[in-house]
């Protein structure tokens, strides 16, 4: 083992390109990991190591520092019965006998051109190359996706659905930068308004319960009743006991007296102003927002040193969307929440590509300021989350 140590500290830095754990005895065969992947990633400027243990049906992350990678690699290599690493300038092959003797190779490879520039292009990958760090990798089957026509049962993306396998995995990456505002002891509880087909209803409830093993109840609701009963016919299926589905309007829902998260995509107009005003009453320490099809202020909207513009009705709508989503973040951070106002996707996929990140502020307590009521006065037009906040 001190050997394998050895080699693994050595080999465990931006320049490798992925560790290779196959050949399962018994013992991991009990698990059901049948092979494990290593591979370097860059997270918020560190440098980690992605675990991706595979069952053949499913696979799970996990984001180690180099010494938990070399702890995990020793670990493993107990129950399996070969290694194999690979990078720039090193290749490493370990076998382990039944009697659980290593044979470690290590061998340094020469590798022509630049150095150090190689060195830059490998951190730039690392950085850059989302394709190979989504949460939900191609290849492997996810039930739910395949159910809802994203995947074959053999893990290939359907053509016509990558957007929406992007669209999947980059909410994902917004639920695992959130985790740490969550609860960290007990159930968490999530409200999806407007679920919809529950794609992203689906894609939450299995990387927060099935990947990272948390204690989650999230409920969707929307208005369409068949939609409804063919996604609590697939929970169902699938034994997700934390999960329902709720035909019901988004004003009017009263289900919930304490939420934790509340996630809210491409609600129509006035039902995303329900939606956020829902998650300020509930104190939710999380709201994730992408709202859509903002009319209420365009019917509204009278600036008379914008009238110039605003007589382009083309121009006028997308001004009114813009503005409706400014002045919603306003009134979030007066409510108490830190607010960003992010790219959800890129344009050529969606347009409506704007996310409201609202985190609960520990710092500030809610306290409404006169910008908001400035904002309105300018316009002449007044937001429902305005209303319905005042009358909070």
């Amino acid at each position: 083992m001190e050997k394998l140590e050895a080699v693994l500290l050595e080999a465990l830095n931006e320049n490798l390109t992925q560790i290779v754990i196959s050949g399962a005895k018994k013992t991991a065969e009990e698990e059901g990991i049948q092979k494990i992947k290593i591979r370097p990633v860059r997270i918020k400027d560190e440098l980690m190591f992605q675990a991706a243990c595979y069952t053949g049906k499913q696979v799970f992350h996990s984001n180690l520092s180099k010494e938990e990678a070399v702890s995990f690699i020793k670990e493993k290599m107990n129950c399996y019965k070969q290694l194999q690493a690979y990078g720039t300038g090193i290749r490493v092959s370990v076998l382990s006998g039944k009697k659980g003797n290593l044979t470690v190779k290590s061998e340094t490879i020469k590798e022509a051109g630049d150095a150090e520039n190689g060195g830059a292009k490998r951190r730039e990958e690392l950085s850059h190359n989302r394709e190979k760090a989504y949460i939900l990798p191609k290849d492997v089957p996810v039930p739910f996706l395949v159910d809802l026509g994203v995947q074959t049962k053999d893990g290939k993306i359907i053509n016509d659905k990558y957007d929406k396998y992007r669209q999947i995995n980059r909410f994902l990456e917004f639920i695992r930068d959130v985790l740490p505002a969550l609860p960290k002891d007990g159930r968490i509880s999530i409200v999806d308004f407007g679920c919809g087909k529950s794609y992203l209803t689906f894609a939450i409830y299995y990387y927060l319960k099935i990947m990272n093993g948390l204690d989650v109840e999230i409920t969707g609701l929307d208005l369409k009743a068949d939609v409804i009963e063919k996604c609590s016919r697939l929970k169902e299926k699938y034994g997700y006991d934390g999960l329902q589905f709720l035909t019901g309007d988004i004003g009017s829902y009263e289900g919930k007296e304490q939420v934790d998260m509340v996630v809210t995509l491409h609600a129509c107009d006035t039902a995303t102003d329900y939606a956020l005003a829902k998650a300020v009453k509930w104190n939710a320490s999380v709201i994730l927002s992408v709202p859509c099809c903002q009319h209420e202020l365009n019917k509204q909207i009278s600036c008379g040193p914008l009238q110039a513009v605003f007589k382009h009705g083309l121009l006028k709508e997308r001004i009114s969307a813009l503005l409706t989503d400014g002045i919603r973040a306003q009134l979030l951070e007066e409510a108490g929440y830190d607010v960003q106002v992010m790219e959800f996707i890129d344009m050529e996929h969606t347009p409506k590509n704007i996310l409201l990140r609202c985190i609960k502020s520990t710092r500030m307590k809610p306290k409404r300021n006169q910008s908001s009521e400035e904002l309105a006065a300018f316009l002449n037009g007044q937001l429902t989350l305005q209303r319905l906040l005042d009358e909070q």
